[in-house]
């Protein structure tokens, strides 16, 4: 198993990337970190990283799961907007593989234009709500949600839960 773990240029939540990395490894999936900066990832609180591979040689077909990290870069380097991108999580839903956003991150799902009729975690900021709505997603009452090969979390308090129901999806546990 092998997942790819994508993250802004900065200000990534890096709880998040540092909790995906622990439990996947624990679990023996093998994480990928990746970004389409070339230098090194920066998140909110100063955890730093370095990009493993960069975002534009990542193929579906080397990747059980393509998992999204949340944070203010999401909408600092706008990148629901950044169609290599849109692309890259169009190819993993056509390949039936795994999805997996967080937070903020689910602008990028939406804009990618896959969740037309899929159930979404309930969403705190409006416009991630607005991208969601506006895609024909459907907010759902459950945090995390499940639904047509694409996981998505709202609330942040529950990470664990989230990266629970992903070993699972993954086979993992």
């Amino acid at each position: 198993m092998k997942a790819a773990i994508l993250v802004p240029p900065k200000d990534f939540k890096d709880e998040s990337v540092s909790s995906l990395r622990i439990m996947l490894e624990k679990w023996g999936i093998e994480s990928v970190l990746t970004s389409y900066s070339t230098s090194e990832l920066v998140g909110y609180h100063g955890a730093v990283y370095n990009v493993e591979l960069n975002a534009a040689k990542i193929s579906p077909d080397e990747f059980d799961a393509l998992i999204l990290v949340d944070g203010k870069g999401v909408d600092e380097y706008r990148l629901y907007d950044f169609r290599q991108l849109l692309d890259l999580v169009k190819m993993f839903s056509t390949r039936k593989k795994l999805i997996a956003g967080i937070g903020n991150s689910l602008k990028i799902i939406a804009r990618a234009n896959i969740i037309s009729g899929v159930k979404v975690a309930p969403v705190k900021d409006e416009d991630t709500r607005r991208l969601v709505s506006l895609y024909h997603g459907i907010e759902s009452k459950e945090d995390p949600e499940f639904d047509k090969d694409i996981l998505t979390l709202g609330n942040n308090d529950k990470t664990l839960v989230f990266i629970d129901l992903l070993l699972r999806k993954l086979g993992a546990k």
